[in-house]
């Protein structure tokens, strides 16, 4: 696996599901991380286990939709490591779901806030950290392949996901004279605590629609990320990389 010594990487939600294991590979190819999250007693275990993994690491208690927060994190951050050189805007969900014309206002603004505004106001964060360091830097956002499949009862999800890609074709173009990239995993059915109490349906759809038949497991984040973050992905910028098995492409 490529080097990254030296590196220090933000990832939000990092405590626990996908954000986890990023956060895994990231220390396992040397990489200095800090860790996001709301809640402070599993920032603690997910320290813990990345720590046996020999990382050098540290947890922030952050709302993510809270600009406020996320100033202070970045501060803490700065203190304790001295720079970033990647960011992982992770943190979103599934929000409220059902029927479009059933949810009102407040649950399109719990989504957007979730899984749009938390993106926003941490890569604000992260590119004037870039831009003071007078450094390069990588943006990386936890998007889904649910952006460019349709997804009945989870509209809303889909929207701010598709949201999500267009601002990383913005952000390439932006950031790309500073030497800033900006880049997107979609991920598919992956095995997760969450996805594994999904509906049996929705689980046996997503692995039906597999090129293997199978789900993708927490270890298959961990590749991309180091890639995303490490020098090796310097001409990759703007893209919105689909890691969902082949369920996109499947028309069966």
């Amino acid at each position: 696996m490529m080097d990254l010594t030296n590196h220090v990487a933000v990832i939000t939600g990092g405590n626990g599901g996908l954000g986890l294991a990023m956060a895994k590979g990231l220390v396992k190819a040397n990489a200095k991380i800090a860790i996001w999250g709301r809640n402070s007693e599993k920032n603690q275990l997910a320290l813990s286990e990345l720590k046996e993994l020999g990382g050098d690491v540290e947890s922030f208690t952050c709302d993510v939709t809270n600009e406020k927060n996320v100033k202070e994190a970045m501060a803490s951050t700065i203190s304790r490591f001295g720079k970033i050189d990647s960011f992982f805007a992770n943190a979103g969900g599934g929000g409220v779901t059902g029927p479009l014309h059933e949810l009102s206002m407040d649950d399109w603004r719990f989504n957007v806030d979730l899984n749009l505004t938390s993106v926003i106001l941490t890569f604000q964060a992260a590119i004037r950290e870039f831009l003071k360091q007078q450094s390069p830097g990588k943006l990386i956002v936890t998007s889904s392949a649910a952006a460019i499949v349709g997804t009945p009862r989870n509209t809303t999800y889909s929207a701010t996901k598709a949201a999500v890609n267009g601002l990383i074709r913005a952000l390439a173009i932006e950031l790309g004279p500073m030497n800033i990239q900006a880049n997107a995993i979609l991920p598919g059915y992956i095995e997760t605590e969450m996805s594994l109490n999904a509906p049996a349906i929705f689980r046996e759809t997503c692995m039906r629609r597999t090129a293997n038949g199978k789900g993708g497991q927490l270890e298959d984040m961990e590749g991309i990320a180091v890639y995303l973050a490490s020098q090796k992905s310097n001409y990759m910028t703007g893209q919105s990389i689909v890691l969902d098995g082949g369920q996109s492409v499947n028309v069966f």
